[in-house]
């Protein structure tokens, strides 16, 4: 079997396709494999090294969510073609919407693992003005929804978000994401302190909740202050205002770098409003970490009961979440445990890679039954 397979470079997209991609390989499967945005330095390919019957191809086309992307996304639908009539794989797996739309006899699998309007509407709670931008996009996801032969979605939350704000998808389907628990340490002696991952120019992210508390413990914040249009932001600053708070703003980290903080950590703060799924509370999981969780529908399907969580988008409920952690270690072990039980039973990057095999094998079947 041989799959081509498309991934951005600038979000958690990324982290998934490694996944994916090194179980496929491991399993026998050729991979054929096209990155958009930045182009990746050695240290995020070095993954790479040693995948039996794996390709890599990167480019530096703009993503279609971003403004002005009109002539990117036009050439690199060109460039995918033309690979797709050269390399011949048997099933496309498309982490944009855009490239749904592409003319191909070739299965087509696309991957809704977020949206501008759904974000909007977490966000801000409304859609977003009319625009050339907004109205564009909006048609191109419709148009990439409408000519893929399955959608996937990370949760049954997404799908849903799909079908209200696009179109229905009869043939849509929910596999969630997954991570190699090998990657992270669980076994590290843990210390009194609470890590969160985001982005603090996003929103969505919702991290400046941990700036309006004065917890009674170091708090470590990893992630890009600078969005990608290069404004940088200072929201989270602001929002302490006057407070004193004991954030260790840690910007973008290597994965050495991100593993070490995850493992000292006895606390992770899932602070997201919109989270279609969340790889990060995943990864602090593997890590054993106790999970603090915004109590949006998304992070209940994922975590159940094995989070904690606080008021919807309440600094203080959060705030009161943490110090009931802190104040007591057995509660804080229990819930530690917790998240890592459902993170093995759930989420493995092996359980993701099979119930991928399995969705191509079908449609292939699908395929050779209908010629």
């Amino acid at each position: 079997m041989h799959v081509l397979m498309t991934a951005d470079t600038l979000g958690g997209v990324w982290n998934y396709a490694r996944e994916l991609a090194t179980g496929l390989s491991q399993r026998g499967t050729r991979v054929t494999l096209v990155s958009f945005g930045e182009i990746p330095s050695a240290e995020h390919t070095a993954w790479m090294d040693g995948l039996a019957r794996f390709d890599y191809h990167p480019t530096g086309f703009k993503l279609e969510w971003m403004r002005d992307s009109a002539e990117d996304l036009a050439h690199s639908a060109e460039y995918l073609q033309h690979l797709i009539d050269e390399v011949q794989p048997d099933v496309l797996h498309l982490n944009q919407y855009f490239y749904g739309a592409l003319e191909s006899s070739v299965p087509k699998i696309v991957v809704a693992h977020s949206d501008v309007i759904g974000w909007w509407h977490a966000v801000r709670g409304c859609d977003p003005p009319s625009s050339p931008w907004i109205d564009d996009y909006r048609q191109l996801v419709f148009s990439g929804l409408e000519g893929a032969d399955v959608v996937v979605a990370p949760s049954q939350w997404m799908m849903d978000s799909i079908a209200e704000n696009y179109l229905d998808l009869p043939h849509g389907r929910v596999i969630y994401n997954g991570r190699t628990p090998t990657l992270f340490n669980p076994h590290v002696s843990k210390e009194e302190m609470v890590m969160s991952v985001g982005r603090v120019w996003d929103a969505g992210k919702q991290v400046t909740l941990l700036a309006q508390q004065e917890l009674p413990c170091e708090t470590f914040l990893v992630g890009s202050a600078q969005n990608p249009d290069g404004n940088a932001q200072v929201s989270f600053f602001e929002a302490a205002g006057e407070r004193k708070i004991n954030i260790n703003f840690k910007g973008v980290q290597t994965e050495a770098q991100l593993r070490q903080i995850y493992g000292r950590c006895s606390i992770y703060a899932a602070t997201s409003r919109y989270e279609p799924f969340g790889l990060a509370p995943l990864e602090a999981a593997f890590s054993r970490c106790a999970l603090v969780a915004n109590d949006i529908p998304s992070l209940r399907e994922i975590w159940g009961d094995s989070a904690l969580y606080f008021t919807r988008n309440d600094a203080r409920s959060l705030g009161v979440a943490i110090r009931s952690l802190l104040a007591d270690p057995d509660l804080r072990r229990e819930y530690a445990n917790r998240a890592l039980r459902h993170a093995q039973e759930n989420y493995t990057a092996a359980r993701m890679t099979d119930d991928y095999l399995g969705l191509y094998r079908a449609l292939i079947d699908a395929e050779v039954l209908a010629a």
